[in-house]
């Protein structure tokens, strides 16, 4: 679960990368809509893979694969 964890913590912030990237380059010839569409696209998948992982850890919990750790509640 751990390895799925990070696997998925490092596509969130290699798509937030390729979208600063994208955001940053100042290459003229290809365009600003093209630039603002891969940007678009990487932004959408940084969601899309938080959203993935947010899912898959209270789907875990449920599932008891994982357990909380922390202080108790009272």
């Amino acid at each position: 679960m751990r390895y799925l964890v990070v696997v998925a913590f490092v596509g969130i912030v290699g798509s937030l990368a390729a979208a600063l990237v994208a955001m940053m380059k100042g290459d003229s010839s290809s365009g600003d809509a093209h630039r603002s569409r891969r940007m678009a696209r990487a932004l959408t998948a940084r969601i899309g893979l938080s959203i993935l992982l947010f899912l898959l850890i209270i789907l875990s919990h449920w599932m008891g694969w994982i357990q909380p750790t922390g202080l108790p509640a009272h």
